[in-house]
């Protein structure tokens, strides 16, 4: 026999409105919501904390940073994600999207970095198939642009391979996100170890490669994204030209537009505008482009990324909530909005019949502090 799990005396986080009161789970999904603050026998007493979806994270380098934790530190993949999964787990994170670069570098010219997108797919599968993950693991490809085995990498996958997300992406320098080139030389030689000297050189390589084979990768992004039966995003999105040129590729996400202009030409075109949750929570961008915090004032901000910081996620939703006086639609950043934008119609608010992806959480001067995770039902943090 199932036995049902009650969540009592809980702020509910609906996809409207907080309200007090309990729900019940059975084999994995939400069966009941009932308003008031009773606490029946057998039933868990949330004591007034909040209870919410479980967070859907579109793009996160993450587990690239557990599988080379430090510089030319290659870690063993499956430990990788193991530990990936679990720092999620730990973050109210119940769905990701685990963000793989395609497009590679492997020219002799002391700029080499090599493929693994393959491979790291497999194992991610792998290990999903495997039982061995706590929260839903899908993938997202970032098509690098400013590569040289793009089109090559793309063709190793499939509709088989159900990716979630495409990103159309192109760190070619001087442009996007990287507008100031000075910011780019800072970012390259203070990550990398890159002498000044070496960089000028590293950016007239990147200049020559955009010039070879900018438009082929991309049109090959399109195509292959369409393949695959995946949601298509941009990235760094700076003018409303971009923008225009996005929209007419299909693509329905923009990953971090870097102003306002290109934000407001997204929500003209109906494209979903993503926002890195430590911008928000820094209050600005480390990059010197516009701050998460001003679109969110002109309500050009749908959905929150944690990018490379998994605990900013809830917290970035619930300082939302405060800049909208809306708890749920800073929630709705998260869950329902990201949900519905990639096609899981299974989850992403609590509703009856949805699956029981859940999150109890309490604030504690200003700062969210997570009580358990439970996906699918089962307590996973």
């Amino acid at each position: 026999m199932t036995q049902d799990i009650i969540f009592a005396n809980a702020r509910i986080i609906l996809p409207q409105e907080v309200v007090q009161g309990s729900l019940r789970v059975r084999d994995g999904v939400i069966v009941d919501i009932a308003a008031g603050g009773s606490v029946p026998q057998g039933a868990m007493d949330c004591e007034g904390d909040f209870v919410s979806p479980g967070l859907i994270e579109l793009h996160t380098d993450n587990l690239e940073r557990h599988m080379a934790p430090r510089p030319k530190v290659d870690w063993p993949h499956r430990a990788a994600i193991i530990a990936h999964d679990r720092e999620l787990a730990g973050t109210g994170i119940t769905t990701v999207f685990d963000a793989i670069r395609v497009g590679s570098i492997v020219s002799d010219n002391g700029k080499r970095y090599g493929k693994y997108a393959r491979q790291m797919a497999d194992e991610i599968l792998g290990m999903r198939d495997a039982g061995a993950l706590k929260i839903s693991h899908h993938i997202h490809l970032r098509a690098e642009v400013c590569s040289e085995t793009l089109v090559d990498e793309l063709a190793e996958f499939s509709p088989a391979d159900r990716i979630g997300i495409v990103s159309l992406m192109d760190h070619t320098p001087g442009q996007r996100q990287f507008t100031d080139l000075q910011k780019f030389e800072d970012y390259v030689c203070g990550k990398h170890g890159m002498d000044r000297v070496s960089f000028t050189a590293y950016v007239d390589f990147l200049y020559g490669l955009q010039d070879r084979l900018g438009a082929t990768h991309e049109t090959a992004t399109v195509a292959a994204a369409h393949r695959y039966g995946a949601a298509l995003a941009s990235h760094d999105d700076t003018t409303a030209a971009q923008v225009a040129a996005s929209h007419a590729h299909g693509i329905t996400l923009a990953e971090f537009p870097t102003t306002v202009a290109a934000a407001d030409a997204c929500h003209v075109s109906g494209i979903a505008t993503i926002m890195g949750s430590p911008n928000l929570v820094r209050g600005g961008s480390h990059s010197g482009n516009v701050a998460a915090h001003e679109l969110a004032a002109l309500d050009r901000l749908d959905i929150l990324s944690s990018d490379y910081v998994p605990a900013s996620l809830l917290l970035g939703a619930v300082q939302l909530g405060d800049i909208w006086g809306n708890p749920a639609r800073g929630i709705a950043a998260v869950t329902a909005n990201p949900a519905q934008k990639v096609g899981l119609t299974d989850r992403g608010t609590v509703a009856i019949g949805k699956r029981a992806d859940l999150i109890r959480f309490a604030r504690r001067h200003d700062v969210p502090i997570i009580q358990s995770v439970w996906s699918a039902g089962s307590r996973v943090a």
